[in-house]
């Protein structure tokens, strides 16, 4: 009868284990890229002629151009580059190929497709004199010529001054949701931030996990997290939490079969006595869960490599210099800057910053 049950939480303990490699039912999709610099490309996005097209949601094609640039094409206003993508959050940053992105804003049309602005800003655009530069205003210069030039401006003062320009009009402009300040005339060439809701793999990716169409059917399913999508602790915690225990049920179930199982009822006598009184457990600070983290700012770092801190240019985790394109995030009561996945890593083991120890509320 001992033997029975041993062999039955046996059999339960390998299936458990080889339950973490059962083989996904999603399609099979591998990641792409046009240029190692550039986007990596998963589910719902793909890169035509490159990846099936099981391995994306429609709405969701991109190209790759003649200098292996990444490009989305919204229907109703053209292509546009992609200059990052957050899967988790389910949100993607573009910008002008030619690198006028306040010009492709007076015709920015988002119908057709599947993305939104999450957040807006009205911005006035007005048509000025050269003599309107005393202002000290930040001029487009993409859309000024030799005798005029261009302004943008959400502030209600600045609209004032320049009410004897000529008015283009106001648009509304996707810009980032930190975004609260008056802007007397702003740099709108970073980039756009524009989300997608369908289809809703946020929470999937947030967990690890890996979103996709069902195998031969269009219903979209979130995997389970395989050894390949899980972090290497999580692997090695893993191995050693069902594969060890595993290893020594099938010993002792050979020894046991074998008759050189000693009798289970042992006296109680003959093991050591121990104190269940422990000494204290130093306190241990607890890091941020993902909903937290994912509330955190984040930055796609222009050309420029503008930062809140002027000398904020290496990112402290990693020892790497900042780079373009790269998306950072910015611990609100300190406003210091990080790459998203280090700081991501941790503030899920550390609940402090890096830099200056304070601990975010």
């Amino acid at each position: 009868m001992k033997t029975l049950r041993a062999i039955i939480f046996c059999f339960l303990l390998f299936s458990s284990f080889s339950c973490l490699k059962t083989s996904s039912t999603l399609e099979t999709c591998k990641n792409a890229v046009c240029q190692s610099s550039e986007a990596v490309i998963r589910f719902p996005f793909r890169i035509d002629k490159r990846q099936p097209e099981t391995c994306g949601f429609p709405g969701f094609d991109l190209t790759c151009d003649m200098t292996s640039q990444t490009l989305l094409n919204l229907p109703s206003s053209g292509d546009f580059t992609v200059q990052g993508i957050d899967y988790g959050e389910q949100e993607i940053w573009i910008n002008d190929p030619n690198t006028c992105l306040p010009k492709r804003l007076l015709s920015l049309n988002l119908t057709g497709s599947p993305f939104r602005a999450g957040f807006s800003e009205d911005f006035t655009f007005f048509n000025c004199s050269l003599d309107y530069l005393k202002y000290k205003l930040n001029p487009i210069a993409c859309m000024s010529g030799s005798n005029y030039t261009v302004f943008a401006t959400n502030s209600a003062r600045v609209i004032t001054y320049l009410s004897t320009c000529g008015k283009i009009g106001t648009f509304s402009v996707p810009v980032e949701w930190t975004f609260h300040q008056e802007v007397m005339s702003s740099d709108l060439d970073d980039h756009l931030r524009l989300k997608w809701d369908r289809p809703g793999c946020g929470s999937c990716e947030l967990r690890g996990g890996k979103c996709g169409f069902k195998t031969n059917s269009t219903k979209v399913v979130c995997s389970s997290l395989n050894q390949r999508g899980i972090p290497r602790g999580a692997r090695y915690a893993i191995t050693v939490g069902v594969g060890v225990p595993a290893i020594m049920c099938l010993i002792g179930l050979l020894c046991c079969m074998c008759g050189r199982l000693k009798p289970l009822t042992m006296r109680r006598t003959s093991l050591p006595e121990f104190n269940s009184i422990g000494a204290p457990q130093p306190g241990i600070v607890k890091g941020l869960d993902v909903a937290t983290l994912a509330a955190y700012p984040k930055i796609v770092l222009s050309e420029s490599r503008r930062l809140p801190q002027p000398d904020d240019s290496t990112c402290s985790i990693c020892l790497s210099d900042y780079r373009p394109k790269e998306i950072l995030k910015t611990i609100p009561e300190c406003q210091h800057c990080f790459h998203a996945n280090c700081i991501d890593e941790w503030l899920k083991l550390n609940a402090t910053c890096p830099i200056c120890r304070k601990s975010p509320q």
